[in-house]
């Protein structure tokens, strides 16, 4: 709809995984890179894992390795993972070409035929690789089954490699006791994160260019909310740009503001986060009210005072000292070197102001309460040189 619009050739930010408008970070080359170790010779016949959130990239790296596989390399990519371990042997015998006439009844049969072909292609040089998507779906039996498949070898070299493509969970299923000898056989881990801020804008000015824009589109402020946003995960990024594209073409606008990425946001559902000055009052006012809280209301727990405001000539002196300033239930109360004295025995005490060293630690923190309001305070303060 927006496409003459902007004077795009194509859709900039679809879903689909298209190999045309990939724009690597260097996370996501990093990740391409264990792959192509996964089918080369490098991986050795073992298990090549790489994992990633929901919409990280995953698959359209597997699909840029389907065009840049080395030579004599052949893939067999699974799809569909939620298969019983038989129907797994015989997709995988499928996706390889094998003539499984005959032999569809019997996981030997399967297992057998998977393996001449495999020494076949092994004796012309060519290396064979399995590459499961979503391969947190897997059953513990599939699992099972496919660690069996990489038992099929030569006297020198294994004749089948796997790729493992998932989301997180994927890793803590391989953790578990029982896929031990699986995880042992893995080569190569990698985890794709997502894109930071920079990055984001670098993507989308990359998709536009490669639909075919020639200027700006997206205004730096609307580049950092979708980076927000998205939380840089490639497939949010899309659906915020194109929905951000279709809000700035019912405007008539031939750019993207701040206000329209605000607009897909909301039609996207993604929760748009709090604003940095938002967060940084609540904060303020957290460490500002809950410290007067606590004072105000110190008095009706904990037996400080007997009166709300802690005034010690309200309550004819403390009877005991709170244990949130360091001091036991046991100890004697205020008193600034009388302790446990009452309000009247305190008047005894010297004229002359007390070093801060010399007070226990429980009647420091105490006069630190001599600034809020209450007479008894007021005068605790005095006396212990606080003023």
């Amino acid at each position: 709809m927006y496409l003459d619009h902007f004077g795009l050739k194509e859709a900039p930010f679809a879903i689909t995984p298209d190999p045309r408008f990939v724009w690597l970070s260097e996370r996501h080359r990093d990740g391409l890179a264990h792959l192509l170790y996964g089918v080369g010779q490098g991986g050795a016949g073992g298990f090549v894992l790489l994992t990633g959130e929901i919409g990280t990239g995953k698959t359209t790296l597997s699909r840029l390795l389907l065009e840049q596989l080395p030579e004599r390399t052949q893939v067999a990519l699974i799809l569909n993972p939620r298969l019983s371990a038989f129907d797994l042997v015989e997709a995988i015998a499928e996706e390889f070409g094998i003539d499984l006439d005959g032999r569809r009844g019997s996981l030997k049969a399967m297992t057998d035929a998977l393996n001449a072909w495999l020494l076949s292609r092994h004796a012309d040089g060519w290396h064979c690789c399995v590459m499961i998507d979503e391969a947190q779906q897997l059953s513990m039996d599939a699992l099972e089954q496919v660690r069996l498949l990489t038992n099929l070898e030569t006297a020198t070299q294994k004749l089948l490699q796997v790729i493992l493509l998932g989301q997180p969970e994927l890793k803590d299923i391989l953790a578990q006791p029982e896929l031990k000898q699986l995880a042992q056989r893995i080569t190569a881990r990698y985890h794709l994160t997502a894109l930071d801020a920079d990055e984001v804008a670098d993507y989308v000015r990359h998709r536009l260019a490669v639909a075919g824009a020639h200027r700006e589109v997206f205004l730096p402020r609307a580049l950092a909310l979708i980076a927000n946003a998205s939380a840089g995960v490639p497939r949010l990024i899309n659906v915020l740009a194109d929905r951000a594209l279709l809000a700035a073409y019912v405007a008539g606008s031939y750019t993207v503001d701040a206000g329209m990425v605000r607009s897909a946001i909301r039609e996207a559902q993604v929760p748009a986060p709090a604003r940095p000055g938002v967060r940084m009052v609540l904060v303020l006012l957290a460490i500002l009210v809950v410290p007067l809280l606590a004072w105000r209301y110190c008095g009706s727990s904990g037996g400080v005072c007997r009166s709300r405001d802690n005034g010690l000539a309200a309550s004819g002196g403390c009877t005991r000292t709170p244990a949130r300033w360091g001091c036991s239930p046991a100890d004697p109360c205020l008193g600034c070197g009388g302790h446990g004295r009452s309000a009247a025995a305190s008047a005894a005490l010297p004229a002359a102001p007390l070093r801060r060293a010399a007070l226990p630690a429980c009647c420091r923190q105490f006069a630190k309460t001599g600034a809020a309001p209450g007479a008894g305070i007021a005068e605790f303060a005095g006396r212990c040189g606080f003023t």
